[in-house]
């Protein structure tokens, strides 16, 4: 038995009522009614049993929850949105510090900027800043967490035009590893700002986020064209071809899939594999028909649903396709060219999709995202114009080895020495951190986790592991 469970089993009813007594939230324990509920996650391919979950309403709860699970030796977890792929949102014996009731945000239209407090979901934040015609790079889903997608990056809708989520932040509170709060920005601890735009969760729980906001909307250009499967690499190519022309205001995906029994699609497509465009032109309106053009005429159509439309409803279109509850695991990887033996591999892979409920996507990027320096932030790459994300989900644990083997393989076809991306990495290992950054950039990081977290306490993350650990 290890010391952290020995510590866990004696904890005693005084000690945890003390705790629970200093607590403005809820502090939730095996026993309670509400245990299975505060310990569930949106992956459900990670099925763990805390022993205590902190609900925290505020600031000081984060204080007192980090300082509790450093004084009891408790493996500490940390759950904003809760969208973890690799489970990192709850651990099995351990403290998870759930920061959901803490989605308060604030917009200053004046000074362009949103504050989103770190349990906020791209929902809570879209909801707010669209009443004053303003966004930032958010979620391709509105359930996605804003902490954990701004932290490892945060590509979306706005990419090209706006830059990553992490790229517009410009300031965060955060609680440290040994109960500190402070602010990070530009004139205040700067190092851990730029550690905090790419760097993942490693340095502390951020209780807050400053973003920098753009005038997007309320109506954008928007939406999907849909393609048979037999015509992926025609499709492919295509896009690879328009997408060397397309203006910042243009961010696309291509998606191999299957096809859903949905209305707006044939009957005789249903359950087949297809290929959809999809994507947002963020520019004047009235221009988005033309801009989309290109990327709508690359096969024959089978069903073409681009239009105007509200920027919040773009935002969740895609939410019915990913709800809570289901199994999965993600790949990545960026790639420079959509051409030749990318195409190949890529078709290949999709005629191998082991269900219909998996799928391979690939987001062309470039434009704003590619203009920022390398060193200006932790974000480990962005000279690449494309990056794939295998999409591997079962609607329970019946076949999720199998597909969790076909994502790893489709990622593996675009080259073994392939970058990855932080928030779409199945896992957490040291090997798939150290793809995801250049050793320049992570020997940076292990400073800033040393001189923040030298204990690594936020460990359960795409760990930057300091230098005083074991093993190093």
């Amino acid at each position: 038995m290890t010391t952290t469970e020995t510590r866990q089993d004696t904890l005693g009813e005084a000690t945890l009522g003390e705790f629970a007594e200093g607590l403005r939230g809820e502090l939730v324990r095996p026993t309670d009614p509400s245990y299975d509920e505060a310990r569930s996650i949106w992956n459900a391919a990670h099925d763990k049993k805390p022993a205590l979950v902190v609900r925290c309403h505020g600031v000081a709860d984060v204080v007192r929850a980090v300082e509790f699970a450093r004084s009891e030796g408790l493996s500490l977890a940390v759950r904003g949105g809760g969208h973890s792929i690799p489970g990192f949102s709850t651990v099995d014996g351990g403290l998870v510090i759930d920061l959901s009731p803490m989605n308060a945000v604030r917009v200053d239209p004046n000074r362009q900027r949103i504050v989103a407090q770190g349990g906020c979901v791209w929902g809570d934040v879209d909801a707010e800043a669209q009443a004053f015609g303003l966004a930032v790079t958010g979620g391709l889903v509105s359930t996605t967490g804003v902490a954990g997608f701004t932290l490892g990056g945060g590509i979306g809708w706005l990419v090209r035009r706006c830059g990553l989520a992490c790229d517009n932040l410009v300031g965060a509170d955060i609680v440290t590893a040994d109960g500190q709060y402070l602010h990070a920005s530009e004139d205040e601890n700067p190092e851990l700002l730029w550690a905090l735009r790419g760097g993942g969760g490693n340095f502390g729980v951020v209780t807050s986020f400053e973003f920098q906001a753009h005038e997007v909307g309320p109506t954008v250009f928007a939406g999907l064209v849909f393609y048979p499967g037999d015509q992926a690499a025609r499709v492919l190519r295509g896009f690879g071809e328009a997408a060397a022309n397309a203006p910042d205001e243009l961010s696309l995906a291509v998606n191999l899939t299957t096809a859903p029994p949905l209305p707006f699609l044939p009957e005789d497509v249903h359950g087949k594999p297809i290929v959809a465009v999809l994507g947002m032109w963020s520019g004047q309106t009235e221009d988005g028909d033309e801009a989309t053009r290109p990327f709508r005429t690359l096969a024959p159509v089978v069903a073409d649903l681009f239009g105007p439309m509200p920027y919040n409803a773009m935002q969740t279109l895609l939410d019915p396709l990913f709800p809570r509850g289901m199994w999965n695991y993600f790949r990545s990887a960026f790639f420079t060219e959509l051409g030749g033996k990318t195409v190949d591999a890529l078709v290949s892979s999709h005629s191998q999709v082991p269900n219909g409920v998996s799928e391979l996507h690939i987001h062309h990027l470039g434009g704003a995202m590619g203009r920022v320096p390398a060193d200006a932030t932790a974000f480990g790459t962005r000279d690449h114009e494309f990056i794939l994300n295998a999409v591997a989900r079962t609607p329970d644990g019946n076949g999720f080895d199998e597909v969790a083997q076909w994502a790893r393989s489709a990622s593996a076809g675009l080259g073994p020495d392939a970058a990855s991306y932080v928030n779409f990495t199945g896992e957490g290992s040291e090997e798939s951190v150290r793809a995801s950054y250049p050793s320049s950039t992570y020997d940076r990081l292990v400073a800033v986790k040393d001189r923040y977290d030298p204990t690594n306490l936020f460990r359960l993350n795409q760990n930057i592991t300091p230098s005083a650990a074991p093993g190093r």
